[in-house]
C-alpha cells in the first residue's frame, strides 16, 4: 500500500495535458505523477524537467537513456523504476539482447564500449558514496562529448529524485511496467516487491 494515494489522471488539467508525455514513452501515466500532481507545482516541473533530460541533443540515443535509468535503478534499488526504465528502453528501441542482458553490460557483446562507459558511470554515480572516479571520468571522455555527459548525468539525477520518491512512496506499479519487469528483468531477481 503506497505512502499516499495517487489523484485520477484527470485531477488537474494542465498536469494531465504535460502528461501526455508519458503516454508516448510508457504507454500511460505513472502513478508517480498522479501523486505528486497532490501539489500540482511539483507535478508540473517534474514533468518539465522529465521532458529537458529526456530530449536528445548528441548522441545519447532514448534507448541509451533509458538503460542508464535502468542501471542507476537497479543500484539504489527501486523495483518502481526498474520497471518503468526497462519499458521506455524497450519502447525507445532497444535491442531486445541489450533487453535481456542488462545485467551483465560490462561483458555482453550487445554493448558497446561507449554504451558501457555510460553505464558505468551510471553505475558509479548512483552509488553511496558516489564512486565517479578518474578511471570513470578518462573511459567517458574516450567516447562522448561534455554535451553528452551533462545529458546522462541529467538522467542519472533525475532518476535518483524518482528512486527516492518512489521507493518511499511505495508506488503501485502499473500492469504495463509490471508485464516489461517480469518479461526483462525476472530472470536477474527483479520482482514488484513493495510497489503492489
Amino acid at each position: 500500500m503506497p505512502l499516499v494515494h495517487p489523484l485520477s489522471a484527470d485531477h488537474d488539467k494542465q498536469t494531465a495535458e504535460l502528461a501526455e508525455f508519458f503516454n508516448e514513452t510508457l504507454g500511460f501515466c505513472p502513478n508517480s505523477v498522479l501523486t505528486m500532481q497532490i501539489r500540482p507545482e511539483i507535478a508540473r516541473s517534474f514533468i518539465n524537467l522529465n521532458k529537458a533530460v529526456m530530449a536528445n541533443h548528441g548522441r545519447v540515443t532514448s534507448a541509451l537513456k533509458r538503460l542508464i535509468a535502468w542501471v542507476s535503478s537497479n543500484a539504489t534499488g527501486c523495483r518502481y523504476c526498474q520497471a518503468h526504465a526497462i519499458r521506455a528502453a524497450e519502447r525507445y528501441g532497444a535491442s531486445n539482447e541489450q533487453l535481456e542482458h542488462i545485467w551483465d553490460y560490462r561483458t555482453h557483446p550487445s554493448f558497446s564500449e561507449a554504451e558501457r562507459a555510460a553505464l558505468d558511470f551510471a553505475l558509479a554515480a548512483s552509488v553511496i558514496p558516489n564512486q565517479v572516479n578518474e578511471t570513470i571520468k578518462k573511459h567517458l571522455h574516450e567516447h562522448w562529448d561534455e554535451g553528452e555527459i551533462v545529458e546522462m548525468l541529467g538522467v542519472i539525477s533525475l532518476f535518483g529524485y524518482l528512486n527516492r520518491w518512489n521507493d518511499s512512496m511505495g508506488t503501485t506499479l502499473e500492469e504495463g511496467a509490471i508485464e516489461s519487469g517480469e518479461k526483462h528483468l525476472a530472470e536477474g531477481g527483479w520482482e514488484v516487491g513493495k510497489h503492489q
